[in-house]
């Protein structure tokens, strides 16, 4: 029975990173209001099996530091930032403030969820492209961890 906390821990974090990606592009496309998107979210949705404080850590810290995300892996693009698909742009936004903010989730972890919403909402090889920056945003921001696993 110990395994399952972390795993269910793990569920409610996969909910809250599907809902928050819908709800940054949301933001990201139509530009309203995070409070009214979240709440928007909170009643459309059932957040019963859903870490809503994990919700709404990403959806406002990456809202708030766009820019600053932005610029933390628009250097290791092989395009213009103008050039990413928005679901895409969305999902490197949101790795990169796991990877810098939450050390407390495995750099693997945040990989492997932002590659799995890829699969699911991006363009066919989108999953592709993601993995490969966000492995090189986890080099840059994730070193100790990296170098731990050898």
């Amino acid at each position: 029975m110990a395994g399952h906390v972390p795993n269910l821990l793990a569920a409610r974090r996969r909910r809250a990173r599907h809902y928050a990606m819908q709800a940054l592009y949301q933001w990201y496309m139509a530009g309203a209001a995070l409070n009214v998107i979240e709440a928007e979210f909170r009643s459309d949705y059932d957040f019963d099996k859903v870490d809503g404080d994990y919700f709404h850590a990403l959806l406002h810290g990456v809202a708030a530091d766009a820019d600053g995300l932005d610029a933390a892996f628009a250097p290791l693009l092989d395009r213009a930032l103008d050039d990413l698909d928005p679901i895409e742009h969305t999902l490197l936004r949101m790795g990169t403030w796991e990877l810098r903010e939450r050390i407390d989730v495995p750099y693997k972890v945040v990989i492997n969820e932002a590659v799995a919403l890829a699969r699911k909402f991006g363009a066919t090889d989108g999953h592709k492209y993601i993995n490969g920056v966000l492995d090189k945003v986890a080099r840059e921001l994730r070193q100790v961890e990296l170098a731990q696993r050898g």
